[in-house]
């Protein structure tokens, strides 16, 4: 006897054998069971691209660590063969990097911006800049990023105040610092610089609201995303970071700063070079 023979007796037989009401209750157990399996793999895979922790209570980039020499020659090596992506493990920020940022004013009008980018920073910055606007020509950047809400609240700033941004050679801006780098008129990038992004995580809402991750991501996205278009930047900065783990960094060759208008320079003198003595400011 063929084998479709076979199952063809089998099924007739058990046709046969229940009464309809019997039957419409498997179908519908068996669609109840891969409705199931469908949405938990739907919600394992949304789990995959969006943190969550409970302690926190806004939307950031999650604060990637500084080891320079490790994370550089790792850069040019691909994902996958046909991805052309350069991914790099996050590194742990230490040192002046961990803390929250901090602001110095030095010769030539440049402010250098250090550390992280702590909720409620932004209005350190903006205090900063009330006191020496006069005299600040240019933000230089050195920083594993943090708050996305407090990053953009700075690069209006700089673009409202006409500054330059810059980051000096060897120096480092991950996470939510590209997006204070972006509003630069100028933006200019040193040799062995770092830029590099990677996805938002949302944390928790406040106590007592309900919790809606998507819709928090979503809302967050877009907003960068309208914010990156109004400072000239192609928007594939952004696609490069939604694409990225934020675990690790997808960062920026040379030529990609410039096709993608992230960086108008890429030639910053040294870092090391001696600078102009400090302009007395005053207090």
């Amino acid at each position: 006897m063929q084998p479709s023979a076979t199952i063809q007796q089998r099924i007739h037989a058990f046709l046969a054998a229940n009464p309809d009401e019997a039957i419409l209750r498997w179908i519908f157990r068996s669609v109840v069971t891969i409705t199931i399996v469908v949405l938990a793999a739907d919600l394992a895979g949304m789990n995959g691209w969006i943190d969550t922790p409970d302690s926190a209570a806004e939307v950031r980039h999650e604060t990637p660590s500084l080891d320079l020499p490790d994370i550089v020659p790792s850069i040019l090596t691909p994902l996958t063969p046909d991805g052309g992506k350069r991914l790099t493990p996050r590194p742990l920020a230490d040192g002046a990097m961990a803390k929250p940022m901090t602001f110095e004013l030095v010769g030539g009008g440049k402010l250098m911006a250090t550390g992280t980018i702590t909720p409620g920073v932004s209005e350190a910055f903006a205090a900063e800049i009330d006191k020496r606007g006069d005299y600040i020509k240019t933000v230089a950047l050195n920083s594993p990023g943090g708050s996305v809400a407090d990053a953009l609240a700075m690069g209006r700033l700089i673009r409202d105040k006409n500054f330059a941004t810059e980051i000096e050679p060897g120096k480092y801006c991950a996470s939510s610092c590209p997006l204070v780098f972006a509003a630069g008129v100028e933006r200019r990038v040193g040799d062995k610089a770092i830029i590099g992004v990677h996805q938002v995580a949302a944390a928790g809402q406040a106590s007592g609201l309900p919790r809606d991750e998507m819709n928090v991501a979503q809302n967050i996205s877009a907003r960068c995303q309208r914010y990156l278009g109004d400072m000239g930047v192609n928007l594939q900065v952004w696609v490069h970071a939604m694409e990225t783990p934020h675990d690790k960094l997808f960062v920026f060759k040379p030529d990609e700063l410039k096709s993608l208008n992230l960086a108008t320079s890429t030639a910053v003198p040294s870092a090391t070079a001696p600078r102009p003595a400090p302009a007395k400011v005053r207090s």
